[in-house]
């Protein structure tokens, strides 16, 4: 064994380089970092080669001074921290001060600076870890620092660099991670000449549907809530649009880009009731905080945190989305796209109708539609008996909903014409306030959706989906006030059950009339259901029982009451929903989409499908090539 020895200041920069200059894109991220925490507010980056031949980063930030752009270069110098306090505070990207230390024993490193109030810029020259004397050189205020052939003096980690247009796209994912956080500034990237971006300073959504695409925007819903000093804003994207991938979840403490797995748990855990199988949430969120309460000097890349109340963080997370989420509810987004589709504007030539196209108020077939609303106006003031019978009963606001629809007149009610009246009769006003976001029903399709006429245009329903959606809101509520109510069998309804039923019916059956099911035992190997959850109670009580029985026996009634209880509620939901080929009545219809607009997360049904579509008038025309 040889004695031990202390390192060349070089070599052990390049060995630090290995973990913090990983490839091209680690060294963009330092350098841009360096840009954000000097205050720049424009910042221009030029790559050639995929980043791996050249790599150009200048700002207009506070610069560096003459005499210290040595000192920039040297191992852990650094002018944003000066003791374990700072450390333990820390509000800059960066601060570890070995970045361009480590850049520079790896590359020919050019750093160049004026400082502001000062009238000339500076430049110093780095190759392979050599630092070349300072020179003046001119320069506008801020920095730019330029990295040539990069690796070029470790050949062994050169090799191990992928292609030029893999070493881009990492770096361009590095800049837009970046730029994400930052939409105050303005930034540029150019590619072997070529400008790839060209980003303003804009606000945050524009920086979004900027960077994740006008796809992304349109399906995501704000999100902003605070508790003490946790602040989260940005952008949760709709269950409807998930991903195949994680390639569209951005985020950031601080500003800063992080992997964290409590942050991961606990997003995917506020979309587990609304997000398909094996999909993945997009979102763009951003998380503020104290500087105190997180540790950011984990890993050399600075990707990993560790949260000093992760618990706190997890719930935080979770109720923040959650809530998101849960208010979406459906409809929303029909009233949304009528608003703005409605809206007087000329439009083309329509075929047959002379003079021009009129309105969609103004047009003879509005009569029609207006009609047909009104007939199903009337439908559905009769339709309150039919309603409690389907869903169990009314809410409190709902019981007034429906009684000042069944007392109210219609206000868009017409009187009947003759269908060879109807092109003549006289333009009817634009469609009232009143008329429901997903509008009336007007017949069932295949046993299996709904078809309804809203007020511009048709939408459709999976009847399945939307009501299984329902009944699993309905269960949950109740079972968070203990206990879900049960409508007593008329008839018991018995079957053939195996030794291990029987047994968990015999030991649990007490504690699970907690979930609205009453199994009596009636012989040592028949059961049998003598009640069921009131919304429940039109399925099928016999596969009911056998679910619940199962997961009880499997996971322990305990378990499912608590960390599997959304599950079980699932899956009790989905048997008591109403089955394909059920014939419905118009008012059974309606009342189906009327409790779809007051259900949160209506939308999706719990497996994370979309309940519901829509189809304008303008989509119908395109089909049909009218106007054209």
């Amino acid at each position: 064994m040889s004695r031990i020895q202390r390192l060349p200041d070089h070599l052990v920069n390049q060995i630090a380089a290995g973990e913090v200059v990983e490839r091209p894109a680690s060294a963009l991220k330092e350098m841009l970092e360096n840009s954000l925490d000097a205050g720049a507010t424009r910042i221009a980056v030029d790559l050639a080669q995929g980043g791996i031949k050249l790599i150009r980063v200048s700002d207009n930030g506070s610069g560096i001074a003459a005499e210290d752009l040595p000192l920039a270069l040297d191992r852990h110098a650094t002018s944003k921290i000066a003791s374990l306090d700072d450390l333990e505070c820390v509000v800059t990207l960066g601060f570890r001060g070995e970045g361009l230390a480590s850049i520079a024993s790896v590359s020919r490193l050019t750093l160049t600076s004026r400082p502001v109030g000062s009238e000339h810029g500076h430049q110093i020259v780095a190759i392979d870890g050599t630092l070349h004397p300072v020179e003046p050189a001119p320069h506008a205020q801020g920095t730019t620092v330029e990295v040539v052939d990069l690796y070029f003096n470790t050949p062994a980690r050169r090799k191990f660099l992928k292609s030029e247009a893999t070493e881009y796209a990492h770096c361009a994912t590095t800049f837009e991670r970046i730029a994400l956080a930052h939409p105050q500034v303005e930034f540029i990237l150019r590619h072997n000449g070529k400008v790839v971006w060209r980003l303003p300073a804009q606000a945050l959504a524009d920086r979004v549907a900027a960077l994740l695409g006008r796809d992304f925007a349109d399906n995501a819903l704000a999100v902003e809530t605070s508790a003490g000093t946790l602040v989260l804003t940005g952008f949760a994207g709709h269950p409807t649009a998930s991903r195949g991938n994680r390639d569209t979840q951005y985020f950031y403490v601080n500003g800063r880009f992080v992997r964290d797995k409590t942050a991961q748990h606990a997003l995917r855990q506020a979309y587990r009731d609304v997000l398909h199988h094996e999909r993945h949430p997009a979102y763009a969120l951003f998380l503020t905080m104290d500087p105190a309460q997180v540790d950011v000097n984990v890993h050399p890349t600075k990707i990993e945190v560790r949260f000093r109340e992760s618990q706190a963080i997890h719930q935080f997370l979770f109720h923040s989305v959650h809530k998101t989420l849960a208010g979406t509810q459906a409809g929303q987004e029909a009233a949304h796209l009528a608003s703005e589709e409605t809206a007087p504007s000329p439009g083309p030539q329509r075929e047959g109708l002379p003079g021009g196209a009129p309105s969609r108020a103004d047009s003879p077939s509005s009569a029609g539609r207006y009609q047909q609303q009104a007939m199903q106006l009337e439908v559905t003031r009769g339709a309150i008996g039919l309603y409690e019978s389907l869903f169990g009963g009314l809410r409190d606001e709902e019981r007034s909903t429906a009684g000042t629809l069944a007392e109210a007149p219609a206000p868009y009610a017409v009187p009947a014409l003759p269908e060879t009246a109807v092109l003549k009769a006289n333009p009817l006003p634009a469609a009232p306030d009143g008329l429901p976001p997903l509008g009336f029903a007007l017949a069932q399709l295949h046993g299996v959706y709904i078809l309804s006429q809203c007020v511009d245009g048709l939408i459709i329903v999976d009847m399945h989906a939307a009501h299984e959606r329902i009944v699993y809101e309905r269960l949950k509520t109740a079972l968070e006030a203990d206990q879900i109510p049960m409508q007593p069998l008329l008839l018991p309804v018995s079957f053939a059950a195996d030794r291990f039923e029987v047994a968990t019916a015999d030991e649990h059956g007490e504690a699970m009339k907690r979930l609205g099911i009453d199994l009596a035992l009636l012989s040592p190997t028949q059961l049998a259901v003598r009640g069921v959850p009131v919304w429940l109670k039109d399925g099928d009580a016999v596969e009911l029982a056998r679910a619940v029985l199962k997961d009880v026996r499997e996971y322990g009634l305990t378990r499912v009451l608590t960390e599997r209880r959304n599950e079980l509620l699932a899956t009790m939901a989905c048997h008591g929903a109403v089955r394909a080929n059920r014939q419905l009545t118009l008012p059974e219809m309606n009342a189906l989409l009327r409790d779809m607009e007051a259900t949160e997360r209506s939308g999706q049904c719990n497996h994370g499908r979309p309940t519901w579509s829509r189809l304008s008038l303008r989509d119908l025309d395109n089909l049909f090539m009218r106007g054209r």
